[in-house]
C-alpha cells in the first residue's frame, strides 16, 4: 500500500518591492511521500519568488512531464514553467523550448557541483532565470515545517526576508543565469 502525500496549507503575505507584488497568497500543497520537507520548502519560496496571479503547483514529483509550478494559457501552452533542485540540463533544455520562460530556484546539497558542471549547459538558454538562496535558509525552514504555514516574505534590492512568528530569517537571491 502506498504511503499518502502529506497535505500543507500555507498562508503568504507577499511584499515582492523589487517587482511591485503585494499580496496574500493562498496555497495547497502537498507533499509526496518521496520528497524531503526541504524541496518542499523550496516549492513553496518558488511559489512565493515567481508568483504571478495564474502561477499554480502541478502534479509534482509524480508527473514526470510537469514542472514543480506552472503558468498556462487558455489554450494549454506553458507560459512560465518553474523548477526547484537540481534537474538534469537537458530537462531544463527542453522546457525552453516549449515554453515562453523558464525559472529554475536551484537548491540542494550538491548546488556547488551542480553550478560547475550543469550551469554552463544552460548559458545559451535566452529564457532561463537560475536563482539560489541560501541553503541554510531552506534547511532551517525545513526543521520548522507544520501543516499550517504561516510566512511573512519580503523581496527587496535582492534578499528575501522570511519572518515566522516572531523570527525574521534573510537570504541574498543569488542570479545565477538571466535575470529576476
Amino acid at each position: 500500500m502506498a504511503l499518502p502525500s502529506k497535505v500543507y496549507k500555507a498562508s503568504i503575505q507577499l511584499s515582492d518591492v523589487d517587482r511591485g507584488v503585494y499580496e496574500t497568497l493562498q496555497a495547497t500543497a502537498a507533499q509526496h511521500p518521496s520528497e524531503t520537507e526541504e524541496r518542499l520548502v523550496a516549492r513553496l519560496l518558488a511559489y512565493a519568488i515567481f508568483h504571478e496571479p495564474e502561477l499554480t503547483f502541478t502534479k509534482g514529483i509524480s508527473a514526470t512531464d510537469e514542472p514543480d509550478l506552472w503558468v498556462k494559457r487558455a489554450d494549454d501552452r506553458v507560459r512560465l514553467w518553474v523548477e526547484v533542485g537540481l534537474p538534469e540540463p537537458d530537462r531544463i533544455i527542453k522546457a525552453s523550448r516549449h515554453s515562453e520562460r523558464v525559472a529554475l530556484l536551484a537548491c540542494g546539497r550538491t548546488i556547488a557541483i551542480w553550478d560547475q558542471q550543469q550551469l554552463p549547459k544552460l548559458e545559451r538558454l535566452a529564457n532561463l532565470t537560475v536563482l539560489s538562496l541560501d541553503q541554510a535558509l531552506i534547511a532551517g525552514l525545513a526543521t520548522r515545517l507544520e501543516r499550517s504555514i504561516a510566512w511573512s516574505v519580503t523581496i527587496t534590492e535582492g534578499m528575501l526576508y522570511l519572518t515566522i512568528g516572531e523570527e525574521t530569517l534573510e537570504s541574498a537571491i543569488q542570479v545565477k543565469a538571466g535575470n529576476r
